[in-house]
């Protein structure tokens, strides 16, 4: 029988290769552990007992000064409840457009809703419109280039916000969950919902979900562009310019209103933290939270805990079963308690998946947009939310609640406390990860 002589080639690599090697898996793992396991930002008020009222002006400054928005005083503002309002309102302006769309998702997901859009915007770039899409490359991962080929055939142009680079996985993590259009440079969509079949018709079997969004023209319009424009350059290179864009806005209603986009700084915190810290902090009467993912951080569960001990009424609308992440739902209830000991209102929506963002204070404020009580939305993506303050528009949005009230159940403390083995065991699970959740 021959022998086999086998040679064991070297493989050896230059020491100043390894060592670097070494220290990137350092770092990046360092980013992997800070990401999962690291401290939230802690957001306390100093001398609360001097901030203004909220339906005043003097509020109106100090909200402007730190979340560095541009206030608004003029604009029309429709709300728009549910896909079958939202999504004909957006392909009608779709439709009319003359000179630019632009549109910003977290979610653009193959199906009828996405394919109505495709071919309304595609339609409008033959006829000459400049059509600009920016799509999360994780929350539009399953919709690729050839989807959106005849609207680049067309002349649009589509780019994937943070697509995976080996010079980016530092910020990986780094997501854009907006989720706005701005037509023309004067109407504007803004809401928490992307374009996807959950939204328009149900998908699986699973009733259609429950969502908000707002159309708004005047001059919030000129800051949902320069929003939309941010990403824009981070995506594509350009710098939006030019009356396509920015047109003359002229309107004489009256809507104070500020756009208040949102990106993580190295600590972490982010301009839409510091519009709901501050909103909440001015409450004297009222507070009603609609949220998908309710997660809150240490600093903002002493917040609303602190307003109950101050006499307020706090009510929290989270969804029931059909809730799309279940670790997530276990986590967020898991928290309950602490609120229902102090006299919140909690409730869970059972007919369908609720996805709607909106944060009600006083029937006096209305914030809606983006942005989850989560860290994640607070410290990790890019967001964007509109802020109104007008008392017709926040007695809307406190209807709606109302109507989806009705469709919920209140848990009480003594069910909270008694809930089943099986799902403490999923809330020790989602507490490992809750912090990217």
């Amino acid at each position: 029988m021959p022998i086999v002589l086998i040679s064991i080639i070297d493989l050896s690599v230059p020491t100043w290769v390894a060592v670097l090697a070494l220290i990137g898996l350092v770092f990046l793992g360092s980013s992997i552990l800070g990401g999962l396991l690291g401290p939230t930002p802690r957001y306390k008020l100093t001398n609360p007992d001097e901030l203004p009222a909220n339906d005043g002006d003097r509020f109106l400054e100090i909200v402007e000064a730190l979340t560095d928005a541009q206030l608004n005083r003029t604009g029309d503002l429709q709300v728009l409840t549910n896909g079958p309002s939202f999504y004909p309102a957006e392909l009608d302006a779709i439709r009319g457009a003359t000179q630019s769309i632009d549109l910003e998702a977290y979610i653009f997901q193959k199906g009828k809703i996405a394919r109505q859009y495709l071919e309304a915007l595609t339609e409008r770039a033959k006829a000459g419109v400049h059509v600009n899409l920016v799509l999360d490359a994780f929350g539009s991962a399953g919709t690729g280039k050839s989807f959106f080929r005849p609207l680049l055939e067309a002349g649009g142009k589509v780019n994937w916000y943070n697509s995976p680079r080996w010079y980016r996985l530092m910020h990986m993590d780094n997501r854009t969950h907006r989720e706005l259009m701005i037509v023309d440079g004067r109407i504007g969509f803004i809401g928490g919902a992307g374009i996807a079949d959950q939204w328009y018709s149900g998908t699986h079997g699973q009733p259609r979900w429950r969502d908000s969004a707002v159309r708004i023209e005047g001059e919030a319009v000129y800051n949902l562009q320069s929003t939309f424009a941010e990403n824009w350059l981070a995506s594509s290179g350009e710098l939006l310019n030019g009356e396509a864009y920015f047109p003359r806005l002229q309107n004489e209603h009256r809507l104070i209103s500020l756009v208040v986009n949102s990106t993580p700084t190295v600590g972490g915190s982010t301009r839409a933290r510091i519009l709901f810290q501050l909103l909440l902090a001015s409450a004297k009467r009222t507070i009603s939270i609609t949220t998908p993912y309710f997660l809150p951080d240490k600093s903002l569960m002493r917040g609303l805990c602190h307003a109950i001990e101050r006499g307020l009424r706090v009510r929290i609308l989270v969804p029931g079963r059909k809730s799309d992440h279940i670790v997530t739902r276990s986590t967020s209830r898991a928290g309950y308690g602490q609120l229902l000991k102090a006299g919140a209102e909690v409730y869970e929506y059972h007919p369908a998946m609720i996805h709607a963002k909106v944060l009600c204070v006083d029937d006096v404020w209305v914030v809606v947009g983006s942005t989850n009580f989560d860290n994640r939305s607070f410290g990790i993506n890019d967001e964007v939310n509109l802020a109104v303050r007008d008392r017709t528009v926040a007695m809307r949005f406190q209807n709606d609640m109302a109507l989806d009230l009705n469709q919920s159940r209140r848990i009480s403390l003594e069910e909270w406390s008694h809930r089943p083995v099986t799902e403490r065991a999923r809330e020790l699970m989602g507490m490992v990860f809750e912090r990217q959740q």
